[in-house]
């Protein structure tokens, strides 16, 4: 995609070929999130047109990356063109006929929200093989009192929601971290789980990439097979796994992973110069806990934990093609992000230290909550969704890999 200017147009055969020539491209949907998640290619990014001022410069961090503007048919994409232009944003285009220029074309789209880090957890499950158990063989071992250990993958805050009964919460960056506390027997079964697929798939296949000793299985459809089978959730539960001393095993072993998946590494010198290259889009991220990272951390990164920042790539990073580098001060919780990140298709590094001068604290740059109105409520969050919706959720996943050998612009791959 060459040179476009701020009143012209590209069409979708130009964004597919920046895919996959791993341009840099910002395919923004302008519309609000419920409407996106109704369908949209599978690289673009929601930022509604009238969220731009409030999000823009956190998550567009390069004024000149080309950004290409749709909606469908709504006339939302002249006032999103005339917030980024105030903004300073100079490559504003608009994509030729919108999301119906897209469908016309004959190219895929994908329906709900993080769509491609989803299609990439059933990629993995369908090359990998994750192993998996169904929620009632699970049920059964718990009501045998059989040893296992189960643990939720998700955000502590959905994990107090809403849990399977005797769960512990240990967030995806921090499973291969504190997996040897969760569950110090070999001999002790561990159950990865999460609301519906993406994350408990990661968190499994990340412990299996680690080589842990234990058998790790993931709860098939998470709390949405558990709910559909009948069992009751626990809700307001505290239990989280211990914070340990990390030990130079885990060091190794997280770093030999990222390596297979071709991680690369750099010196705080080094991300000096990366940061002045004008000409390159790059993301900053601290994927420690958010207290840690308020106590403390590196300027210019922007806390997102690990295991979301797998599953929320595209509203982390709505620039495809950019660079990403990861901080993290014991290093496994960076790397294991990063292996997964990498076999996502993005250039990511690892930096190497930083933590040893001078911090900020506080929490950083965010990004206020929407109106829930224009939300899109998701049907593996929360406890009054319909079983119809739920089961209908899983069916969609299901057919994500199918869909991504039709779309043909991912480049993933799985280590």
């Amino acid at each position: 995609m060459g040179p476009i200017g701020s009143n012209s147009l590209t069409t979708s055969t130009e964004i597919r070929t920046a895919l996959l020539l791993r341009q840099e491209i910002a395919l923004l949907d302008v519309r609000h999130e419920a409407a996106f998640a109704t369908g949209h290619p599978l690289f673009a990014a929601n930022l509604a047109f009238d969220r731009i001022e409030l999000e823009a410069t956190i998550r567009l961090p390069r004024k000149d990356v080309p950004i290409v503007l749709y909606d469908d048919g709504e006339g939302y994409v002249p006032a999103a063109a005339t917030a980024l232009n105030a903004l300073g944003y100079t490559h504003v285009t608009t994509l030729e006929g919108g999301l119906a220029g897209w469908r016309a074309a004959g190219f895929e789209v994908f329906e709900d929200v993080n769509s491609y880090s989803k299609a990439f957890g059933e990629l993995v499950e369908a090359r990998r093989h994750t192993p998996s158990l169904a929620a009632e063989d699970v049920a059964a071992l718990i009501e045998e009192k059989a040893d296992i250990a189960i643990l939720d993958a998700r955000r502590f805050e959905e994990y107090a929601t809403m849990n399977i009964p005797g769960s512990t919460s240990v967030p995806g960056a921090e499973l291969v971290l504190r997996v040897a506390e969760a569950a110090p027997d070999p001999d002790t079964t561990i159950i990865v789980n999460c609301a519906g697929r993406t994350r408990s798939i990661i968190g499994t296949q990340s412990l299996i990439n680690a080589g842990i000793p234990n058998r790790v299985v993931a709860l098939r459809n998470g709390t949405i097979g558990w709910t559909l089978a009948g069992q009751s959730l626990a809700h307001g539960s505290d239990r989280s796994a211990p914070e340990v001393p990390h030990s130079n095993e885990t060091t190794a072993t997280a770093r030999a992973v990222a390596y297979r998946a071709g991680v690369k590494r750099l010196t705080p010198a080094v991300l000096a110069v990366l940061e002045r290259d004008a000409s390159r889009t790059l993301y900053r991220f601290d994927v420690r806990r958010p207290d840690e990272y308020v106590a403390g951390h590196i300027s210019g990164f922007r806390s997102y934990p690990g295991g979301q920042l797998v599953q929320e790539t595209d509203m982390a990073a709505p620039v495809r093609g950019a660079r990403i580098v990861l901080a993290d001060d014991i290093g496994p919780r960076a790397d294991m992000t990063a292996s997964w990140l990498a076999q996502l298709g993005w250039e990511v590094f690892v930096l190497d230290g930083g933590f040893d001068g001078e911090l900020e604290i506080g929490a950083g740059p965010t990004i206020p909550p929407g109106n829930a109105a224009h939300r899109y409520k998701r049907p593996y969050e929360g406890t009054d969704n319909a079983a119809a919706a739920m089961q209908a959720y899983l069916d969609w996943e299901y057919g994500l890999v199918d869909q991504l050998a039709r779309d043909g612009t991912h480049g993933f791959y799985v280590i």
